[in-house]
C-alpha cells in the first residue's frame, strides 16, 4: 500500500490503482498517524486530533471504530495496536513525503519535486496536527526548487519564468534571489539583475538591519565584472526529447564527478548509457566546458576524435598538442561508446588524466575500463512504470488510458524495460495497436526492425543492438551465453556450469566466462545469471542454428530433475530447499515442458510434496496433467501420480470417486484430503491402512503424519483423550525429525484441544508457536489457519479488536494466495465476531457467502457451523421459522458426521428456537446438550456461554 500526504491525503494499492478511505473522521485518523508514522499515537492525542474540544461520549469506543473503518479500508495488518494507541505500518517508501526525502537526499531534487500534488494534505488546511509537519515539508520542497534552478542554470536552461513568482513570495529569502540574478543575467536582462539586488538590499536594511549575504553579494560581484563563468562552453548536442525515469541516476552520477574524475556508465546495449550521459553532462558547469566524443566508428584512431571534438589545431608545434590542450582546464569529457575500441580508450583516458588534474571524465561503455581509481555506475533497465512513460511519450499519436495501459505495461516487462527496445516498439503502435503489437513479440526481432534515421546503424533495429555486442564476444563466451538461454528467469553458477559446459567449454571455464559476460553487460552476474528476455530470444536463435538447441534443453531438463528428487522437505532442510525450490520454480517449469514420459513423471513426483506446503493445488494438477498426458514411462510411478493428482484434486476441492492408491504416503495424502469432506469412514480406512504400512516399515515421518490426521479424525467425533494422545505423539515425532510443518501441523490440533477445554493462554501459546514456523517456511495455507485460530481466542476472551485484526489479516493472506478454505475459515470467524457485537446484518453477510461452498466442497463440520450461526442470527431476529429451519438443518448434518460437539452446539440452536414457545423442550435440549459435553469431558467454558445464558433468559421469562 502507498500513502500521500504531498497534496490531498491519498491511497493507492501497490499497483498505483487509487483506494478511496470513506467517511471524513477516518480520513483524518489516517492522516495523523501518517504524520506520526512508524511511531505510537497514543488514543487521547487522537481523540483531541480528530474531535478537538467537543469528543463524544465514549473516546475509546468511538477511536476504536474509526480504526476499525480504517483496517478494512486499507487492510488491518497496516495499523496496529500499540499501548498507549496506534501504530500505522509503513514499508520503506510507501510514503510519499518519505520519498521526497530520500531522493533529496540522493541529490534528485527533480524526482523528489515530481511527487508533489499539492500543498502538504490539503484537504486538512487548519488542522492542528499538520501544522508543522507541512511547514517542514514546504521548507525542504522550497530548498529543493533552489537545488533544482541552480542546476539547471549551471546547465544553460531557462528557468526565470518559475523562479519570478517564488520572488515575490519569499521576498527576503537571498539563494532565491541569488538565482533569479543570475537568470535574469542569462537572459540579457543585466540591468534587472542590478536594479533587483539594490531593491532587496534596501530592503534587508529597512526590516532587518542586515546586508546582503556572501553569496548574494558574490552573485552582484560576477554580474558588474560579466563573469564568463556565468554562461557555459561546449559541444553537447540539444537533447530533441525530454529525459524519462532518470532523474535519480543523473543526481547519482553527478554526485559521483564531484567525487572521482573517471566515472564510466555500464550497461547493457540500448539501456541509454548515452542518454544519460549527455543529461548529466548537461547539468554540469565547467570553467573550460563540456565536450562530447562519440567513438563508434573510429576505429582505434581514438585520440584524433577527441582532439577534433576539442577543436586541437595540428599546425601548432607540439610534442603532444592533445596533453598540451587540456593541462590546467576545468573540463568534463564525455567519451561515448568505448566498449569496440576499449583498450585504446582506457590509454589515452588515463594519459588526459595524469596530465590535467583537472579534468573529468564522463565515459559510457558496455565493459569497464579498468583503470585505477575509476567508478562504475550500473545503468539498469527502466522501472516499468517509467518504460510505461516512455512508450507513451514515444508512439505517436497514442494516449494512455486505464484499458490499455496494463498491456502496455506488459510490453515494456517482455522487453526488459531496455530503452531502446521500448521505443522502437512504440513505433509500431500507429499501425498494429496495442494488443496486436504484444501478440507479435514472440518474433520480436522481425517486429522491432524499423527505427530512426538518424540513429546509429548499431541502434536502428532490436537485432542490430544486440549483433554489435555478440561481435565482439569470443567463440567461448558466444558459447556460454547462448547456452544460458534455455534457462527461465536466471539460474546458478551450479545450473550454469552444468548446463553450459561441453562441446567447446570446459566446466572449469565456465566461471570466467560467466563474469566476462558479466563485465560485458550481457549477464546479470551472481548468485544468480541472468539474460535479458530479448537477448535470451537472439541467443535461442544462435542456438537453434548451431544444431545444439535439443541437447541443451535436455542438460537443463537433467540437472533440474537432480535438484527436484535431492530436495529434502521432510525434516530439518525444509526452509533451505523451499526458498531453493521457490527461485527456481521457473526453471522447473521448463523443464517439464516437452519432457519425455520418464523424467516428467518422476519430476512430478520429487515436486508433489513441494506444491503441498506451498498449497499451489491447482499448478500441481496442471503439471500431473501434463506429465501423464506423455505416453510411456515407468507405471508403478505413473499410478503414483495418479493418486497424487486425485488427492490434490480433492483439496482444491473437486469431488473425487477413484480413490485408488499406490503406497503408503500416497494412501495417507489421500486420507488427509478426504478429512472433513462429509465421508470420514473413507479417510478413517486410508488412514488406518497408512498408519498400518509405516509403523511396518519403520518409516517415522509418515507414522507421525498419519497420527496427525487421525487426531483430527478423532476431534470429529468428539474423542477428546485419543486425539491429545495422537497429537502429542504426532508433535513429539515430528520434532525429533526437525519438520516445521508437521509441528505446525500437530501442534494446531492441541491448541484446538486447548481451545475446547477452555484453556485459551495454552491455546494462543500454540498457534503463536504454530504461526512462527509457518511464516518462516512461508507455508500460507497454515499461517492463515494459525493467524485465525488467535482471532478465536481473541474472540473468546474478550479481546474483540484483536480478534478483529487476527481474523482480516488471515483472510487477506489466505486471498493473497488463493486460500479458499482459508478464506472461508477466516471470514466465518469475522461472522462470529460481528454476531457477538450485535451487527447481525453484516455478520448474515459474511456467512451467507459460504454456504453454497461448503455445500459443494466442505460437505460437514463447517456447513454444520454456519448454519447454527445463521440460525442464532435468526432467532436474535425474532424469525423464529426460519431460526428452527436452520438448526434443524444443521443438527441432521452433524449427526450424520458424527461430531458429538457439533451436535450439542445444534441442540442448543434448537433450544434457542424453541425457547419462546416450549420452554420445556428448549430446556430439555439444552441439558441434553450439556450432558454431552460433560460426557466428552469438555463443558462449555464460560466464555462460550453467551448464546446458552440468553436462551436461559427466555426459558425462565417463557415459563413465568
Amino acid at each position: 500500500m502507498r500513502f500521500g500526504v504531498l497534496g490531498p491525503l491519498a491511497v493507492w494499492t501497490a499497483d498505483g490503482t487509487p483506494l478511496r478511505v470513506p467517511e471524513a473522521k477516518v480520513r483524518a485518523l489516517l492522516a495523523v498517524l501518517l504524520v506520526h508514522a512508524g511511531r505510537v499515537v497514543s488514543a487521547d492525542r487522537l481523540v483531541e486530533d480528530l474531535w478537538g474540544e467537543r469528543p463524544p461520549t465514549n473516546p475509546a469506543a468511538a477511536v476504536q471504530h474509526k480504526v476499525w473503518q480504517l483496517r478494512r479500508a486499507i487492510g488491518a495488518e497496516l495499523v496496529e495496536s500499540r499501548p498507549p494507541g496506534y501504530l500505522l505500518r509503513v514499508e520503506p517508501g510507501a510514503l510519499d513525503a518519505d520519498r521526497f526525502t530520500g531522493l533529496l537526499d540522493r541529490g534528485d531534487p527533480a524526482g523528489a519535486l515530481a511527487l508533489w500534488r499539492g500543498p502538504v494534505l490539503a484537504d486538512f488546511p487548519d488542522a492542528g496536527f499538520a501544522r508543522g509537519y507541512a511547514d517542514r515539508l514546504a521548507e525542504a520542497r522550497l530548498t529543493a526548487i533552489e537545488d533544482l534552478a541552480q542546476a539547471r542554470l549551471s546547465a544553460g536552461e531557462p528557468v526565470l519564468a518559475e523562479l519570478t513568482p517564488l520572488v515575490r513570495e519569499h521576498p527576503l529569502r537571498e539563494r532565491l534571489r541569488a538565482l533569479h540574478l543570475r537568470a535574469l543575467y542569462l537572459a540579457g536582462r543585466q540591468a534587472e539583475a542590478l536594479t533587483s539586488y539594490a531593491e532587496l538590499r534596501e530592503r534587508l536594511a529597512e526590516e532587518l538591519g542586515a546586508d546582503p549575504g556572501p553569496e548574494l553579494a558574490a552573485v552582484h560581484q560576477a554580474i558588474l565584472r560579466q563573469d564568463p563563468g556565468l554562461t557555459r562552453r561546449g559541444n553537447l548536442p540539444a537533447p530533441l526529447t525530454g529525459l524519462i525515469g532518470r532523474d535519480t541516476d543523473r543526481a547519482e552520477v553527478s554526485a559521483l564527478l564531484r567525487s572521482a574524475r573517471l566515472v564510466t556508465l555500464t550497461g547493457p546495449g540500448g539501456v541509454g548509457k548515452t542518454t544519460l550521459a549527455l543529461a548529466t553532462a548537461a547539468t554540469e558547469s565547467f570553467v573550460d566546458g563540456v565536450w562530447l566524443v562519440e567513438l563508434a566508428g573510429h576505429g582505434p584512431a581514438v585520440e584524433e576524435a577527441v582532439s577534433v571534438a576539442l577543436g586541437v589545431r595540428e599546425d601548432v608545434p607540439s610534442a603532444d598538442r592533445l596533453l598540451d590542450a587540456v593541462r590546467g582546464k576545468r573540463m568534463l569529457l564525455v567519451l561515448d561508446n568505448c566498449e569496440h575500441v576499449l583498450e585504446s580508450a582506457a590509454a589515452l583516458a588515463q594519459r588526459l588524466l595524469r596530465a590535467a588534474p583537472d579534468l573529468r571524465i564522463l565515459a559510457t561503455s558496455r565493459e569497464a575500463l579498468g583503470l585505477a581509481g575509476e567508478t562504475q555506475h550500473l545503468v539498469q533497465p527502466l522501472a516499468t512504470e517509467h518504460a510505461v512513460e516512455l512508450f507513451a511519450a514515444r508512439a505517436p499519436g497514442f494516449r494512455l488510458t486505464p484499458d490499455n495501459t496494463g498491456t502496455v505495461a506488459a510490453i515494456c516487462a517482455r522487453l526488459d524495460g531496455l530503452p531502446l527496445a521500448v521505443e522502437l516498439a512504440a513505433t509500431r503502435v500507429r499501425v498494429l495497436g496495442v494488443d496486436e503489437l504484444a501478440a507479435r513479440l514472440d518474433d520480436r526481432f522481425r517486429l522491432l526492425n524499423t527505427g530512426h534515421r538518424g540513429a546509429p546503424t548499431r541502434q536502428r533495429t532490436l537485432r542490430a543492438m544486440i549483433d554489435w555486442s555478440w561481435e565482439l564476444l569470443t567463440a567461448a563466451e558466444r558459447l556460454v551465453l547462448s547456452r544460458l538461454a534455455v534457462h527461465a528467469e536466471g539460474c546458478t553458477l551450479a545450473a550454469a556450469e552444468a548446463v553450459c559446459a561441453g562441446d567447446g567449454v570446459r566446466p572449469e571455464e565456465v566461471l570466467d566466462l560467466l563474469s566476462r559476460l558479466v563485465d560485458r553487460s550481457l549477464v546479470t552476474g551472481g548468485p544468480r545469471y541472468r539474460l535479458l528476455e530479448s537477448v535470451a530470444a537472439y541467443c535461442l536463435e544462435k542456438l537453434a542454428e548451431s544444431g545444439e538447441l535439443d541437447a541443451v534443453r535436455q542438460r537443463h531438463r537433467s540437472y533440474y530433475l537432480a535438484l527436484a528428487e535431492q530436495a529434502e522437505l521432510h525434516g530439518p532442510g525444509q526452509r533451505c530447499w523451499l526458498d531453493g525450490l521457490d527461485r527456481e520454480t521457473a526453471n522447473l517449469h521448463r523443464a517439464l515442458a516437452g519432457a519425455q514420459a520418464d523424467l516428467a513423471l518422476r519430476l512430478t513426483d520429487a515436486l508433489a510434496w513441494y506444491w503441498f506446503l506451498r498449497g499451489r493445488f491447482t499448478e500441481a494438477v496442471r503439471a500431473f496433467d501434463l506429465a501423464l498426458s506423455a505416453s510411456g514411462g515407468d507405471q508403478v510411478r505413473r499410478r503414483r501420480i495418479q493418486s497424487w493428482r486425485t488427492g490434490f484434486q480433492s483439496l482444491a476441492g473437486v469431488p473425487q470417486s477413484n480413490l485408488s492408491t499406490s503406497d503408503s504416503r500416497t494412501t495417507w495424502f489421500l486420507g488427509y484430503a478426504m478429512l472433513g469432506k462429509g465421508e470420514p469412514a473413507i479417510s478413517e480406512g486410508l488412514i488406518a491402512t497408512a498408519l498400518a504400512e509405516f509403523e511396518a516399515t519403520g518409516d517415522h515421518w509418515g507414522q507421525a503424519a498419519a497420527l496427525s490426521t487421525r487426531a483430527a479424525q478423532a476431534l470429529l467425533q468428539g474423542e477428546l483423550a485419543a486425539m491429545r494422545r495422537d497429537a502429542t505423539r504426532s508433535a513429539e515425532l515430528f520434532a525429533q525429525l526437525g519438520d516445521h510443518w508437521g509441528q505446525a501441523q500437530a501442534t494446531g490440533e492441541l491448541a484446538q484441544l486447548a481451545e475446547i477445554t477452555g484453556d485459551y493462554p495454552a491455546a494462543a501459546r500454540l498457534h503463536r508457536e504454530g504461526l512462527r514456523s509457518a511464516e518462516e517456511l512461508g507455508l500460507w495455507t497454515a499461517v492463515t489457519a494459525k493467524l485465525a485460530g488467535l482471532g478465536r481466542i481473541a474472540l473468546l476472551t474478550g479481546d474483540l479488536a484483536e480478534a478483529a485484526d487476527l481474523h482480516q489479516r488471515a483472510l487477506e493472506v489466505a486471498v493473497r494466495h488463493g486460500n479458499t478454505a482459508g478464506e472461508q475459515f477466516a471470514e466465518v470467524g469475522l461472522g462470529l465476531l460481528a454476531r457477538r457485537q450485535g451487527r447481525l446484518d453484516e455478520a448474515e453477510a459474511h456467512l451467507r457467502r459460504w454456504v453454497d461452498w461448503c455445500r459443494e466442497v466442505d460437505g460437514g463440520p463447517g456447513l454444520a457451523l454456519i448454519l447454527t450461526e445463521l440460525g442464532f442470527i435468526a432467532e436474535q431476529r425474532g424469525d423464529l421459522a426460519s431460526a428452527l429451519a436452520l438448526h434443524t438443518e444443521s443438527h441432521q448434518l452433524a449427526q450424520k458426521i458424527g461430531d458429538p460437539r457439533a451436535i450439542a452446539l445444534t441442540e442448543e440452536g434448537l433450544a434457542g428456537a424453541h425457547a419462546a414457545t416450549d420452554p420445556e423442550l428448549a430446556a430439555t435440549l439444552l441439558g441434553r446438550a450439556a450432558a454431552t459435553r460433560a460426557a466428552l469431558g469438555a463443558p462449555l467454558p464460560q466464555a462460550e456461554r453467551g448464546d446458552v445464558e440468553r436462551i436461559e433468559r427466555i426459558i425462565r421469562a417463557a415459563s413465568r
